[in-house]
């Protein structure tokens, strides 16, 4: 049976895109990450990474990528879809670009939600077609499922490529993109005025919202 891995990368930045990731692959190539040592991207170095990569792009059957901007995450928020719900509905985007013109597919997904059933529920109602899916929405399912765990390094791959990008247009000072990076912190500190329009940060975090705060008082 084929299996599709769906994973995330960058829900919790304040700088840059979350990227989710559909990864489907068959028995023999499993078997074949396994041995190659495909894994959870976190527990993976950088060089590493980027080397599985390119074998999981070229041995997949299939995938696809979705990026999703700041300006997206922050709309949402506005209108009162939460990042959960904007990811069900970027999963089944993913599994109804995918499940065309295959057999039986087995869906596995690394859940974000702490209420796994309602949250699969609500992935399945945008879903196109059941009829030949299994889906599975655990957690923990990227270090528990080698197709997770080849859908986890392609999103993490692609997010970091899109933080390059931003890091060659404002600087390695941008830093990750994590509130928990002192280098990211600083950065939103230090240009949060000059760069507020560009469609760069989360305003929808807290840690936007403290830092604009601040920004604003200062100006007092």
């Amino acid at each position: 049976m084929l299996k599709l891995g769906i994973d995330d990368a960058g829900r919790g930045p304040v700088i840059g895109p979350m990227v989710l990731a559909g990864c489907l692959i068959n028995e023999e190539v499993e078997k074949e990450f396994k041995a190659l040592g495909v894994k959870d991207s976190k527990q993976l170095t950088d060089k590493r990474r980027e080397f599985l990569a390119e074998i999981i792009r070229e041995k997949a059957e299939t995938f696809e990528l979705i990026i999703i901007h700041p300006e997206e995450i922050d709309g949402k928020n506005a209108e009162g879809v939460n990042l959960n719900d904007v990811e069900a509905f970027a999963t089944a985007r993913i599994i109804n670009k995918i499940n065309k013109g295959f057999g039986k597919i087995k869906v596995i997904v690394d859940c974000p939600s702490t209420n796994i059933a309602k949250w699969t529920d609500f992935v399945k109602m945008k879903i196109e077609n059941l009829s030949n899916l299994e889906i599975s929405c655990e957690h923990k399912a990227d270090v528990n499922h080698t197709a997770v765990s080849a859908a986890s390094i392609l999103a993490k791959s692609t997010r970091e490529k899109e933080m390059d990008s931003l890091r060659l247009k404002y600087g390695s000072e941008i830093g990750s993109g994590y509130s928990s990076d002192p280098l990211t912190t600083r950065f939103l500190e230090k240009y949060i005025k000059k760069y507020g329009k560009d469609g760069i940060f989360r305003k929808s975090w807290a840690t936007w919202k403290t830092a604009i705060g601040a920004a604003n008082q200062k100006k007092l």
